[in-house]
């Protein structure tokens, strides 16, 4: 696939054109969503464009706690809820919170993911799936008892066995951040987002 370079707003709006790109998941696909011109805490809508971006943050666990419960959702859910289409993009990320955790809750949670993933391509199957890997962080000797590259680097490789041959896109953040002269950070810098973003809308826009 040519990976096309989007510079400014005008460039990202018109290609986002008449789409609804729904994003799920952790901080790291957050950035994506502010990336796109925040507006508002969780949705961004043009209506002259006819534009709708949303996030949500993914269920428990989570690392932090000051998000409102009533804001939490399980991806697999909020994916069910969706019609879907050929202006539907979904976008989700899922790794930064479950280093802490058994290998197996993480590919549980990505199982009940690629179910509903399943459900959705088959009632809509002209829907955009997009999945941000995980990426290298930046960590402190303590943070890496818990959040150590090789704990996330395990998450990666059960999140693509997972997804293997099914029609959805993959972002590789981790060969991006990997490759990147930027120090590695669990919220890579502007320039590596900005490289992200280009892949995504190129995927959006080819589709």
């Amino acid at each position: 696939m040519k990976i096309h370079q989007f510079n400014n707003s005008s460039a990202i709006s018109q290609c986002l054109k008449g789409k609804v790109v729904h994003m799920y998941g952790d901080s790291t696909v957050r950035q994506w969503f502010e990336y796109l011109d925040q507006t508002g805490p969780y949705m961004i809508w043009d209506n002259a464009k006819n534009i709708l971006v949303t996030y949500r943050v993914h269920g428990p666990p989570l690392s932090f706690i000051y998000i409102p419960t009533s804001e939490l959702r399980y991806i697999a859910n909020e994916i069910d809820g969706l019609v879907g289409g050929t202006n539907t993009v979904v976008v989700f990320s899922v790794w930064a919170h479950f280093s802490p955790f058994p290998i197996e809750l993480y590919i549980r949670r990505l199982q009940s993911i690629r179910r509903a993933v399943i459900r959705l391509l088959n009632r809509a199957p002209d829907t955009l799936v997009v999945i941000r890997t995980a990426n290298l962080r930046g960590l402190t000797p303590s943070e890496s008892l818990n959040y150590s590259d090789w704990y996330t680097l395990q998450l990666d490789k059960v999140l693509r066995a997972v997804f293997k041959g099914f029609n959805v896109r993959l972002v590789d953040a981790w060969e991006m951040t990997l490759a990147h002269h930027l120090p590695h950070n669990i919220h890579p810098g502007r320039p590596i987002v900005k490289n992200m973003i280009d892949i995504l809308l190129s995927y959006i826009c080819t589709k």
